[in-house]
């Protein structure tokens, strides 16, 4: 009856995690989407605690449950919109620590490790010897020699693979966290990629001695912990390497591949806890992370099988430092009178724009200009800020119309029809060589064309380059005016001048 009950809980909980993903795949349902998750979850741990058969086992629970959920709480409140790729990173090496413990547990409890000596009397009898065998045998070694053997050999696969996957996610995620947070001295938190001396053959030299592992680990009468450990310690040393060789410009397809990395974590776990709902959860996080990776490589450019092997769009990763002219600045002032001669403006915001939390007086600029008949709408990179959606939930928090807030294949033929594009705090999505300089680090990447507008004002704190390391030759044109400062004083200044 129970098991029952829990089975419908799990595949209840499984539908509220599919209804999550398809809400959370609009502005309009995203709300929706969210509190499904979060019944879905709820519904989840409830069920979890019904197959707890003991009352420790319910108060480990209770515990664990109260410190991640008060940690939680804490970082929720703390961590700024800026921060959230990090924290997304920091959470994924969660999960494929998580997968890590999971699969050496999972081992341990196989009896896989070889059993203590037992003292067998030269004048026992056949039954005390099997008495005394069967008192020696631990628990786990029951479960062991229960299966059959290809049931065996079945739950090694997943124990190795789990383990493989988690070890690469947790420190391919932790190098992530220190790439966007940009606090750590070590070499391999630096934005530029790690380029080591034969660096793919590194990677595929740490995939077969792997395979060699499995097999040793697959064909010994009791697989040794031995091949284990080298296998783990070889994979987190993969997964540091595989993320260091990405350069910064990448991050945000790094992300969503790690996200797609912990799913599968998830998944190999459930396997090996035969858990039905954990191995359908973490399917959903997995393929839905490798789609968004697909979408965002064809957005960006770049082939999805070199980011799996990493160390992809390191080509001409040199910053660009050649003189390229003189820039106009405007004022404030001198802006909002631009803004009022124009019919149409199009915004293409940035991570500028995140960080300097210009997001509301960006919406109170939109207003101002929509009451005096200006057409206002804003144009989204699918890369814009270090997350996939994130200038779409900053400008959902600030209740801009979702109806003006268009994706970079929506707008990108409109720019040359349009008046005035304001870039808040772009950089790197509006960077002019991604289309016309074949050795730029952002050759070939689809970029927004605001250059074609008849005014372009760009505001930015100073003339660095972006997160890529390339200066961005669009501050140098001739319909190009820059507007320097921090971007929510900058816009407010504007606002009180219209």
């Amino acid at each position: 009856m129970v098991f029952g009950l829990i089975h419908m809980a799990y595949i209840l909980a499984a539908l509220l995690f599919i209804l999550a993903l398809a809400g959370l795949s609009k502005q309009e349902t995203a709300k929706l989407g969210a509190l499904s998750g979060i019944i879905g979850m709820a519904i989840a741990l409830v069920a979890t605690f019904g197959q707890v058969e003991s009352s420790i086992g319910f108060i480990l629970i209770i515990v664990a449950m109260v410190v991640g959920g008060a940690i939680g709480v804490y970082v929720a409140k703390r961590v700024a919109m800026t921060q959230m790729p990090e924290l997304i990173a920091c959470l994924h090496s969660f999960v494929g620590l998580a997968a890590v413990l999971v699969g050496f547990n999972s081992f341990f409890e196989l009896g896989a490790v070889a059993p203590e000596t037992v003292t067998i009397p030269v004048d026992a009898t056949a039954a005390e010897v099997a008495a005394i065998l069967a008192t020696a045998q631990s628990a786990a070694g029951q479960v062991a020699h229960a299966m059959s053997v290809s049931e065996l050999n079945t739950h090694l696969v997943e124990i190795f693979l789990g383990i493989f996957i988690g070890a690469v996610t947790f420190t391919g995620s932790i190098v992530a966290y220190g790439k966007l947070n940009g606090t750590f001295k070590l070499r391999v938190f630096k934005s530029a990629p790690l380029m080591l001396p034969g660096g793919h053959w590194l990677n595929l030299a740490a995939l077969v001695i792997s395979l060699f592992l499995l097999i040793w680990f697959m064909a010994a009468d009791n697989p040794p912990l031995t091949a284990l450990v080298i296998m783990t310690l070889i994979a987190f040393a993969f997964g540091v390497h595989l993320v260091a060789a990405i350069g910064g410009a990448d991050m945000p397809v790094v992300i969503s591949m790690l996200n797609s990395y912990s799913g599968w974590a998830a998944a190999a776990s459930g396997f090996m806890l035969s858990n039905d709902l954990l191995i359908v959860t973490g399917a959903l996080v997995g393929s839905s992370g490798a789609i968004l990776s697909y979408i965002m490589c064809k957005a960006m450019n770049r082939s999805f099988i070199s980011v799996i092997a990493g160390g992809f769009g390191n080509e001409g990763a040199a910053v660009e430092d050649e003189e390229m002219g003189e820039y106009r600045e405007l004022q404030a002032a001198e802006v909002a009178d631009l803004l009022k001669n124009s019919s149409s403006v199009i915004i293409a915001p940035g991570y500028g724009m995140a960080v300097a939390q210009a997001q509301n007086a960006v919406a109170q600029l939109t207003e101002k200009l929509k009451a005096r008949g200006v057409e206002v709408r804003f144009a989204i990179h699918p890369v814009a800020g270090r997350l996939p959606g994130h200038m779409n939930v900053l400008l959902a928090e600030a209740k801009v119309p979702y109806d003006i807030v268009l994706e970079m294949d929506e707008i990108n033929d409109d720019f040359e029809n349009t008046d005035t594009v304001l870039v808040i705090g772009a950089n790197d999505t509006v960077n002019p060589a991604a289309l016309e300089n074949p050795n730029s680090p952002i050759a070939g990447m689809p970029v927004l064309e605001v250059w074609k507008a008849r005014n372009v004002v760009v505001f930015k704190r100073s003339m660095n380059a972006g997160y890529a390391g390339v200066q961005n030759p669009l501050f140098f044109k001739e319909n190009t005016s820059m507007c320097f400062g921090d971007a929510k004083d900058t816009v407010e200044k504007i606002v009180a001048n219209i």
